[in-house]
């Protein structure tokens, strides 16, 4: 399977430059752009003079929108223009844009070229790289997908200033996560950094971006080059995100109560350091600097105790149990990381009832 190694991600000022070179020294027979009424509006725009003569797919954001019935949508299209096995799609968007152009672009035709240009902090450290493509699937998140390496990632970072302070947030929370496994000294940078009551978006705008993405991209791709299809290290990156999505796709079903990727990420953040601390791997004192750091950052909802039944029958559909027991990726100290964690079922509710007492 290819690879798409550092070099292959541009983040530099001349990414726009690096999309022009790599049209000139690609053919493909048609090109076609997949965007969301977002993208379409406010960044679409700033790179429709860079591309060749395209078509335009246009999906609803969200990720309640991350379905099957969304890809008929791409696939419908692409049939509908006689596009062959030649052809390239070029995923314009954030991380729901990314994961389903990217599973769309796999399964037509047994797999077409793709470029991924991600338009969201989210998608930037974490979405865009490692060929990590799927679809939610019965309520169940990231359920059906499969591994598909695009062809190139072409990050632009002034795409930032288009995204509301939320979803900058959101985000964050994987920029959080990045350093928890694998760079300890950054992780002390944030909490040197830690934001006054209520201005944690505002602080972020002050970021140097390009530095932040560049380094966020060289820790996820070190993890992906080395474990391409995640039997091993890249379990890693799954940090806080076991109960992260469980709870992401619990509050999905609420509707009006939806929380954003990175927000549920950063609740199970909290949870996982909980299980860490409790099997021995961080000290009480780490578990206290990573709660603490997130909820400086996030304002975040409680876990209503009635949905802990639910939340665990989510988890149980999660990609890396084994032999029906849960499986998580745990922090070894701040800067590390150990796979393959089993934790029973009493411990997870402890550590739910941990997070809300946090938040209560």
């Amino acid at each position: 399977m290819k690879n798409v190694l550092t070099e292959n991600i541009f983040t530099d000022s001349t990414s726009f430059k690096r999309l022009e070179d790599f049209f000139l020294s690609n053919s493909f027979t048609q090109t076609f752009v997949l965007v969301d009424e977002n993208t379409n509006k406010y960044c679409y725009p700033l790179i429709a003079s860079l591309l060749p003569s395209h078509h335009f797919i246009e999906i609803k954001s969200g990720e309640e929108n991350k379905t099957l019935s969304t890809c008929e949508l791409i696939w419908n299209k692409l049939t509908a223009e006689n596009a062959d096995r030649n052809i390239l799609l070029i995923n314009l968007g954030g991380g729901v844009i990314g994961d389903l152009g990217g599973f769309a672009a796999g399964c037509y035709k047994r797999g077409i070229a793709f470029i991924q240009i991600p338009t969201t902090l989210l998608a930037m450290v974490d979405a865009s790289v490692g060929g990590k493509t799927g679809i939610d699937f019965n309520g169940f998140k990231n359920q059906i997908g499969l591994f598909h390496q695009p062809e190139a990632v072409f990050i632009h970072t002034p795409f930032l200033k288009t995204l509301k302070e939320r979803e900058l947030l959101s985000g964050f929370a994987e920029v959080i996560k990045h350093y928890l496994i694998a760079d300890k000294t950054a992780f002390n940078q944030l909490e040197t950094l830690k934001p006054q009551p209520a201005s944690s978006a505002g602080r972020l705008t002050t970021f140097d971006w390009n530095s932040i993405v560049k380094r966020n991209v060289n820790i996820k791709s070190f993890f992906v080059e080395h474990d391409p299809r995640e039997k091993h290290i890249r379990k890693a990156l799954n940090f806080g995100h076991t109960v992260g999505h469980a709870i992401e796709t619990y509050f999905l079903k609420l509707g009006n109560e939806k929380l954003l990727h990175g927000e549920a990420i950063a609740i199970g953040m909290i949870c996982e350091s909980f299980l860490s601390e409790k099997m021995n791997l961080i000290t009480a004192l780490e578990l206290v600097s990573v709660s603490t750091l997130l909820l400086d950052y996030f304002k975040l909802p409680s876990v209503p105790e009635s949905s802990f039944d639910q939340i665990l029958k989510l988890m149980k559909q999660d990609k890396k149990n084994k032999d029906n027991q849960f499986q998580f990726t745990l922090l070894k100290g701040i800067g590390n990381y150990s796979i393959d964690n089993s934790v029973e079922e009493s411990m997870l509710i402890e550590s739910l009832n941990y997070y809300n007492c946090l938040v209560s």
